[in-house]
């Protein structure tokens, strides 16, 4: 440990004596390069992600600066000396600290290893960046003077995506200093921050180096930023559904009166109802709450209809004046399936250019999905969870494909029945936000049984409600419906 401590010392001592002066440097500037990745994630403590930015980013550096990692402070007056040089900054062990102490400044992780070890990763990125000068920085000690040097050629190309925090200060001054594009988040997910997702579309990054395994792993943050450089954000803002906003709804069927609240006027004043309903919400609530319409796609019929399936399709034609309205008002839309004796992915792929749309999700109405033999108004319909994992994989490679905002998929439920093998719900596509809507009527306190009990050793996934104008007795007004717990993301009227 101490070997370690005095090689540092030493090699610091010995070149910064042939680093200072007045006169511009003769050596070479330091030569960065871009990552060998497309998209690179770093992790570690403080020391850790310093020498990982060094090594990924630099090949050769004139001169390296080193600052104290026990001694944050000294850490601010390091990374500005190492960014007006152009050159890395590398934190050391404290010659005071022990093996196993605590490091100031270390992330949520805990410190890296030893003194040893993090002496260890230093000596080895020093002697790879061959130096001819280091400048120290720490105990209250700072060089008198910095060497003039050539800054190296700016990585341009290069984006690094970070938290702004103590634990990151060296490493972006490495990364800045290389003069990669530093663009700083509270979050570690790109599509959530609009002003990221705004800069990264503005000029989209050839290599991409995230700081915080909570970017990670390297595949999904290659695909978020895939989505995020397209610019293209939700009502509301952002790329992901929840929980960056309520969705307060209108359901129904344009043009008919009896299917619920969204047919009752036409297209512009259900525009101009929608909106005025979702801001009944926003006071009550932190997020921003968006109008949104859930349009029943496919609706389930007493007759077998030209497909003999029980279910009368909309057509495309007919509902994209709805979703250019919509578009234009800032309106969410969900396209609602009642399948009958068809399954709901051969009818979710009937509606695909419109589910391609950023705006557009998909409703799966388990309630109108008939076994051989059933009748609508008959027997409630089911739906097993392999069914809607076939719709969960084709709507998510979907919205992959065409680096889509993330996507709302609801499944409507009232009873344990309507979704056998429930907690086989495939949740794990970031494409996705999965919802269970609670939509059955009643008084307050059926209402409130039925959600406790679709509670129950439920899949992960987000929840919503229906409120009912006509059978609720009474209808539960907005302070009403948000104090449900959990509170629902997704608020319909019918």
């Amino acid at each position: 440990m101490r070997r370690h401590r005095a090689k540092v010392a030493v090699l610091a001592a010995t070149l910064a004596a042939t680093g200072c002066g007045t006169d511009r440097d003769p050596t070479p500037p330091a030569l960065t390069r871009p990552p060998a990745q497309t998209v690179t994630v770093l992790d570690g403590d403080p020391a850790e992600l310093a020498v990982a930015m060094s090594r990924v980013l630099y090949e050769r550096a004139p001169a390296v600066v080193l600052a104290d990692e026990s001694d944050p402070a000294s850490w601010v007056a390091a990374a500005k000396a190492a960014t007006e040089l152009g050159v890395p900054l590398l934190l050391t062990p404290s010659p005071e600290r022990e093996d196993g102490d605590e490091v100031r400044g270390a992330g949520a992780d805990g410190g890296s290893g030893g003194s040893a070890e993090v002496a260890a990763m230093v000596d080895s990125e020093v002697e790879r960046l061959a130096p001819t000068t280091v400048l120290t920085f720490g105990g209250g000690v700072e060089p008198a003077d910095l060497p003039r040097l050539t800054r190296p050629r700016p990585l341009e190309t290069v984006t690094v995506i970070a938290q702004e925090l103590e634990s990151t200060t060296a490493a972006l001054a490495t990364a800045r200093a290389a003069g990669a594009r530093v663009l700083t988040t509270t979050t570690a997910d790109p599509r959530t921050d609009p002003e990221l997702i705004a800069a990264l579309s503005q000029r989209p990054p050839t290599h991409t180096v995230a700081l915080g395994a909570g970017f990670g792993p390297a595949e999904r943050l290659a695909g978020r930023l895939e989505v995020a450089v397209t610019g293209v954000q939700l009502p509301g803002g952002g790329q992901v559904v929840f929980p960056g906003r309520r969705l307060v709804a209108l359901y129904g069927h344009p043009g008919n009166t009896a299917l619920g609240a969204l047919g009752e006027q036409g297209l512009a004043a259900t525009v101009e109802r929608a909106t005025r309903l979702a801001g009944e919400y926003q006071s009550l609530v932190d997020e921003p709450v968006v109008p949104a319409f859930e349009i029943i796609t496919t609706i389930a019929s007493a007759s077998a209809g030209p497909a003999g399936d029980y279910s009368r399709r909309t057509p495309v034609e007919d509902l994209w004046p709805w979703i250019d309205a919509a578009r234009e008002a800032g309106i969410y839309v969900v396209l609602d399936l009642q399948p009958g004796h068809t399954d709901f992915l051969t009818q979710a792929r009937e509606y695909e250019e419109l589910l391609r749309e950023p705006h557009v999700g998909l409703a799966l109405d388990p309630e109108w999905r008939l076994a051989p033999g059933q009748r609508h108004m008959v027997q409630i319909g089911s739906v097993d969870t392999a069914e809607v994992n076939q719709v969960v994989t084709w709507l998510a490679d979907l919205t992959d494909r065409y680096d889509l905002p993330q996507k709302l998929l609801v499944i409507h439920q009232f009873t344990l029945t309507m979704i056998t093998n429930r907690a086989d719900l495939d949740t794990s596509r970031d494409e996705l936000a999965i919802m269970i809507h609670a939509d059955g009527f009643g008084t307050p306190g059926q209402k409130h049984e039925t959600w406790r009990a679709l509670h129950v050793d439920a899949p992960d996934v987000w929840w919503g409600w229906k409120n009912f104008y006509d059978e609720d007795q009474p209808t539960l007004t907005p302070a009403e419906t948000v104090a449900v717990e959990p509170s629902p993301r997704f608020i319909s009227y019918q």
